[in-house]
């Protein structure tokens, strides 16, 4: 039962000792040293929402099976709240003897309740206590991650909307390949990021199980009903194995998987993008606002948002390694190994989340003073037209055309070889080549060839589901467009 305020209560060092439940076995206090080697509250105590619902929801069920009181209950709900306010006020006070984010909620609580904060723990301990809180955490983080990837995807959309009759040289090893809608490029992205997306989503089922009633390992003698905080905390089940479920962190290194391939999309963008917008191509301007300038070199304008996006990725790829190196050599049940799954986890979270946020708003622009929405992107279309009459893009066309005529591709292809090299050598395009050179090549070449040698050719031309014909890309467009509510 609480105590009544003229009963004296404990201090909060007497707490910290009382708290560690091991500490009657031990003949000596634990050093200094190993205090900090081994605590993990300031950073943990991020976790301190997701600490709070668990163990609400646990005491929930003790109450309702008989195994609390409901005066520890309701001592146990107002401790809570005033432990909520206290945090959210940035009142808390956080121990470092108290090791971790658990332990120091808990030791406030029973500041606060009494015993009936001591017994709050009855029927688990902090492995299944800690394995709930990371995926009742990371499940709100993935849905704000859900939410961001709607975003990028929304501006990236939108981009391409005004940009379909917009032309760049499509590449292959680096090369000029094929002209391609400037729209169809970004939605390669779109695409990308939607997988990106549907990952997240799967994870999150599997993230969204609860272990709590797992114990220590073995699970218990109290006759918890499990199911019942899993429905009080919205999770889609229970693990059904009490030592999987307090020492497995597969949805960790599973969600990490997941945010590695996406910062690896955001990495293939942010190259793109530098090179676009170097002078050497031009073919892009970033908003200055994105963008950074050289102590030395006052021409220099830097895409540095995408130079660091490029960086991050490697640090969030190396996460992930570190996860599946931490979880590889651990027997079965819960080890202290596991406490180093948090700050990779953190990281991740917070590299991923702020990446895709910057990307959003440089891609998509954002509303100015007036209310009047300023693009992060300015779209050169000539630079890139001109780039895309390099290199010649239109080379497979010619070919196509040849095989309309009636001619296998293979010697349609050896054809269109050696009016390359003709061109190469008159320092020409293919389209600039007199018809009657063209001829000469082969006598079926007529005066239409130059509908198929043009830029716009080449793109209608590819009017097929997923091609880069206008046609299609608008098609591509209208269904991003509803399936992100745009």
């Amino acid at each position: 039962m609480p105590s009544d305020a003229t009963t004296p209560q404990p201090s909060h060092d007497q707490l910290a000792t009382k708290a560690q439940a091991w500490s009657a076995l031990f003949e000596e206090p634990m050093s200094d040293l190993v205090k900090r080697y081994t605590s993990s509250v300031f950073f943990d105590k991020r976790l301190w929402q997701a600490d709070i619902a668990g163990s609400l929801a646990h005491a929930d069920m003790l109450a309702a099976q008989g195994i609390i009181s409901a005066a520890d209950h309701a001592a146990i709900e107002r401790g809570m709240a005033t432990i909520t306010q206290e945090i959210e006020a940035g009142q808390f006070d956080w121990q470092l003897d108290l090791e971790d984010v658990h332990l120091n909620i808990e030791a406030r609580l029973t500041q606060l309740a009494g015993d009936a904060g001591k017994r709050l723990h009855t029927g688990r301990s902090r492995n299944d206590q800690v394995a709930t809180d990371v995926r009742l955490w990371l499940r709100s983080e993935i849905d704000l991650i859900d939410g961001l990837l709607t975003e990028l995807q929304r501006a990236l959309v939108e981009v391409a909307g005004n940009n379909v009759e917009v032309i760049l040289p499509g590449f292959t090893h680096l090369q000029v390949a094929q002209p391609v809608s400037f729209a169809h490029h970004l939605l390669a992205y779109v695409e990308m990021f939607s997988r990106d997306q549907e990952r997240m989503r799967d994870a999150r089922r599997r993230v969204n199980v609860l272990p709590l009633g797992s114990a220590a390992l073995a699970g218990t003698t109290y006759p918890l009903d499990r199911e019942r905080v899993a429905r009080t905390l919205g999770m889609d089940g229970v693990c059904q194995n009490s030592l999987d479920g307090v020492s497995d962190r597969d949805f960790a290194i599973e969600f990490t998987a997941a945010a590695s391939l996406c910062m690896v999309h955001v990495s293939r963008l942010s190259e793109e993008l530098i090179i676009w917008m170097s002078q050497n191509f031009g073919f892009i301007r970033i908003a200055d606002r994105f963008t950074t300038g050289s102590s030395i070199m006052p021409q220099k304008k830097n895409p540095d948002v995408p130079e660091l996006a490029r960086g991050k990725t490697g640090r969030v790829v190396g996460h992930l390694m570190g996860l599946i190196t931490l979880m590889k050599g651990q027997p079965l049940a819960y080890n202290k190994d596991n406490q180093e799954d948090k700050e990779p986890l953190f990281d991740t979270v917070d590299t991923l989340k702020d990446t895709l946020r910057i990307f959003a708003e440089m891609i998509g622009g954002q509303a100015n003073a007036a209310g009047v929405k300023e693009g992060g992107i300015t779209v050169n279309a000539q630079a890139m037209r001109a780039a895309a009459q390099k290199g010649y893009a239109t080379a497979t066309d010619l070919a196509d055309y040849l095989v309309k005529k009636g001619l296998p591709f293979r010697d349609a292809h050896e054809t269109v070889a050696h009016a390359v090299k003709a061109a190469v050598a008159q320092g020409v395009d293919l389209s600039e080549l007199p018809l009657a050179v063209l001829q000469g090549f082969h006598p079926a070449i007529a005066q239409d060839v130059f509908d198929a040698l043009s830029l716009e050719g080449s793109l209608n031309a590819r009017n097929t589901l997923g091609g880069t014909a206008p046609a299609q890309v608008r098609t591509q467009i209208a269904r991003h467009q509803a399936r992100l509510a745009l």
